[in-house]
Parts: C-alpha cells; sequence; structure tokens
C-alpha cells in the first residue's frame, strides 16, 4: 500500500464539506477554548503531554519530537480502538490541529494507510479563525437590522421568541452569550462559552440569515456578561430601525419574578452579585437590597432595582446609542405573559415594520 505525500492529504477549509466527518486532534483544552463546530475531538497529544513536548522541545527538539512521535502512535492506536473502530471502508474524515501541523499531518497520514481517504485542513484551526473573524467583520453590515428596545423586563427576550415562532428571523445574543446581559443576567449552573467560541457561534448564526429578510435582534450593551460583540455588529445595531416596548412598572415586575425565579433558591449567590453595584448606587440602599435578598424577598427588591437601577441606566444609555429611538414604533404593554406577548409580536409585525 502506498502513502499519499502531505501534499496530496491537504485541504482547504471551503473543501470541508466534501468530507464525512471533522476531526479536531488538538488537545482537550484547546478543543474547550473554540473549534469547527460539529468536530470531533480525538486528541493525540492530551493537555498534560502536550505541556510535557512543548518543555522539552525547549532544550532539545529532536528529542522534542521523540517523544511525540511515541505519545502521538500510541493515542492513535487507542483512537482506531474505540472512536473510529465502525467506520466504513468509504469514510472520509477531514483532520485538523492547531495550524495545519504534524499533529493533524501524522493522522492524516495514518488514516490513508489504513485506506480511508482522509485529509489535512491546511492552516488548521488558524484557517477557520480566520474564517469567523471575516465572517464578524463584514457580514453584519450587509443585513436588514430591526432592533427591539425597551427597559430591564420589558420581555424583549420572550417578543423575540414570539417573533420566531411566527416565522421570522432573530438573533437571540443572550442565547449565544448564555446571560441574560444584566447583573443578575449569570445562568445558574451553566457557564458563559470563550470569547472565541461565542463569536463562533454567532458567526455561524450570521451566515444563515437571508439578507433579504429583516433579522430581529434585542438591544444590547457593548457586552453581554463576559462576551464582547464585534464592533461592527454593535455600530450596524445602533443605525438601525427599532420599536421600544413601553411596559407597566407592574407588568415588569411580575415578569422579572418569573424570569428570575431561579436567584430565590441560591440567595447567597444573589447578594454576591448585588456586590457588584457598589460605587453605583448608595452604600445604604445596596445594604437594604443585599437584606431583602438574603430574606429572599424578590418582590420588594426587584421593584427597587427597576425604580433605583435599571431605569436610570436606560435613560443615560439607549437614546445616546440607538440613533433612531426617538422614532421609534412604540408598542404598550400591561401584561408581559408568554400569550400577552404573542399578541404583542402580532402587533408589531402589522404596526412596526
Amino acid at each position: 500500500m502506498s502513502c499519499p505525500s502531505a501534499l496530496d492529504l491537504r485541504h482547504t477549509l471551503a473543501q470541508r464539506a466534501d468530507f464525512d466527518e471533522i476531526v479536531d486532534v488538538r488537545s482537550p483544552a484547546e478543543f474547550a477554548a473554540d473549534h469547527i463546530p460539529g468536530a470531533l475531538n480525538c486528541p493525540v497529544l492530551d493537555d498534560a503531554q502536550r505541556h510535557e513536548v512543548g518543555l522539552l522541545y525547549a532544550q532539545s527538539p529532536f528529542a522534542a519530537r521523540r517523544l511525540g512521535a511515541a505519545m502521538v502512535a500510541k493515542n492513535l492506536a487507542g483512537m482506531l480502538e474505540r472512536q473510529f473502530h465502525d467506520r466504513p471502508r468509504t469514510w472520509r474524515p477531514l483532520i485538523y490541529c492547531w495550524r495545519g501541523g504534524m499533529r493533524s499531518q501524522s493522522a492524516a497520514l495514518w488514516f490513508n494507510l489504513i485506506g480511508w481517504r482522509a485529509g489535512q485542513l491546511v492552516d488548521g484551526y488558524k484557517a477557520w479563525r480566520r474564517h469567523v473573524v471575516a465572517t464578524l467583520d463584514t457580514l453584519p453590515a450587509s443585513l436588514q437590522w430591526h432592533v427591539i428596545c425597551g427597559a430591564t423586563g420589558s420581555g424583549k427576550t420572550r417578543l423575540l421568541a414570539a417573533l420566531a415562532a411566527r416565522g421570522e428571523q432573530i438573533l437571540d445574543l443572550e442565547a449565544l452569550a448564555v446571560h441574560k446581559g444584566s447583573v443578575l443576567g449569570g445562568l445558574p449552573y451553566r457557564v458563559q462559552p470563550t470569547q472565541k467560541w461565542f463569536e463562533t457561534g454567532l458567526a455561524q448564526r450570521l451566515e444563515r440569515f437571508d439578507p433579504t429578510r429583516v433579522v430581529y435582534v434585542e438591544a444590547e450593551s457593548r457586552k453581554i456578561g463576559a462576551c464582547a460583540l464585534p464592533n461592527t455588529l454593535v455600530d450596524a445595531m445602533r443605525v438601525s430601525l427599532c420599536t421600544e416596548i413601553h411596559a407597566s412598572l407592574e407588568a415588569r415586575l411580575a415578569y422579572l419574578l418569573d424570569e428570575y425565579a431561579y436567584l430565590g433558591d441560591n440567595l447567597a449567590t444573589l447578594v454576591a452579585r448585588l456586590q457588584r453595584l457598589q460605587g453605583f448606587i448608595d452604600n445604604a440602599t445596596l445594604d437594604r437590597w443585599k437584606d431583602w435578598a438574603r430574606q429572599g424577598d424578590l418582590p420588594n427588591l426587584f421593584r427597587e432595582l427597576i425604580v433605583r437601577h435599571y431605569d436610570p441606566l436606560y435613560a443615560r444609555s439607549q437614546g445616546r446609542h440607538f440613533q433612531r429611538l426617538p422614532d421609534a414604533c412604540r408598542l404598550d404593554a400591561d401584561d408581559l405573559s408568554e400569550a400577552a406577548i404573542g399578541k404583542l409580536a402580532t402587533a408589531m409585525l402589522s404596526q412596526c415594520c
């Protein structure tokens, strides 16, 4: 059986659809930070091995390659016994590592010797990362955005879902960021993605949109929790058509109590999140809020948060950041239940678009 040359193995990112599966042979830590969506992680060097080989390389590149080769061979044997034992003869994997180097080349060569038509991704993960960056640099400006504005607790996220249920294109940035966007917005038992993984998800979502149709998105600041929005998206949103929800205080309070009910299950976490407001709220008020949090008195806490924190913040920021907010279509709401939001979505599509 002849061994294909390294040049014969190489394929570009644009050719990835020609393959049956994408295999990421980087370490688990590299994969966790970001990867091509749908890729299977099968490390030829685990995190500890990669670190060990890297330290040795600084002393002796030859010794590092010899050690790395032994580790890769052992790990490849394990892959063939576990992950790939049931792949058919016609299976075509595209394999990548950090920059299309020895890790992915080794796996691709071995797979081809077995009889699979494996390919190696030119420039590896770096090619994917360049694609994501280029997409985020250009695509937001080419789409038709319609921004849903409204003070905290106005049901903007719920309205997005109702629009999606009616077949409209939506971009739910908070879902991608795994965060509700406010000081209390961290989700229980879930962590936010890395910045790169957030950008990968965002780029993938943007590429699916039909540019001839409107995309609805909720007004956001430049950061959602720890995830930063690309400047091109922020700039495009801030010059786009707006609809603003004007909901009553009681409706917003009921909405927040429903959406953030889980905060009552971990009062210590709630107190810790409120502490982040120190320096923005006077100490006496903040102490009162933390006392209410310790007691689980969410109605009083949320009411004052709306009046004393969220509304002043909204008044300072939205009109300055969203240029077309003064001319926004207005939707009034005294009820933000799912049924009422459904009616609001219907009204928005008929009156504001």
